[in-house]
C-alpha cells in the first residue's frame, strides 16, 4: 500500500480552492473554461505547480496561461485566507497535454481499427 503524503492532501485541497476562487472570485476575461487536472506540491509545501486543461486553440492556451500568471498573486493572498497553512505556498500554472495526448492516441487506435477492418473485407 502506498503511502499518502501530506503534500497529496494539501495539493488535493489547493485545487479545489483554486476552481473555488477562479470560479467566484476572478473576474479576468483571459481565463475561461479551466479545468485543473492536478496539483503537484513540493514536500515542504512551498511551491505547488498547477496543472490545467484548457479547451481551445494554441492563442487561447497562451492567453489563459498569462491570465493565470497575472492572477497568481490574487490567487495565493486567497489561498493564504482558506487554508490553515503556516506558509502558503507559491502557485505556478502548467498546460497540461495529457489530455490532448490521450485523444490523439485515442484517434490513432480508432484508424488503424478503421483501417484493419477495410483490409479484412
Amino acid at each position: 500500500m502506498t503511502e499518502y503524503k501530506r503534500a497529496d492532501r494539501v495539493g488535493d485541497t489547493i485545487r479545489h480552492e483554486i476552481a473555488d476562487i477562479l470560479l467566484k472570485k476572478l473576474k479576468d476575461p483571459r481565463v475561461g473554461f479551466v479545468t485543473m487536472t492536478r496539483v503537484d506540491v513540493s514536500d515542504d509545501l512551498r511551491h505547488a505547480r498547477v496543472f490545467v486543461s484548457v479547451m481551445g486553440d494554441e492563442a487561447s492556451k497562451k492567453n489563459t496561461l498569462k491570465g493565470l500568471n497575472s492572477a497568481r498573486d490574487f490567487i495565493r493572498v486567497e489561498l493564504g485566507k482558506r487554508l490553515k497553512l503556516r506558509v502558503t505556498p507559491e502557485v505556478a500554472f502548467s498546460i497540461d497535454e495529457s489530455i490532448e495526448r490521450g485523444a490523439r492516441m485515442l484517434d490513432i487506435l480508432r484508424n488503424l481499427k478503421k483501417d484493419e477492418g477495410e483490409e479484412g473485407s
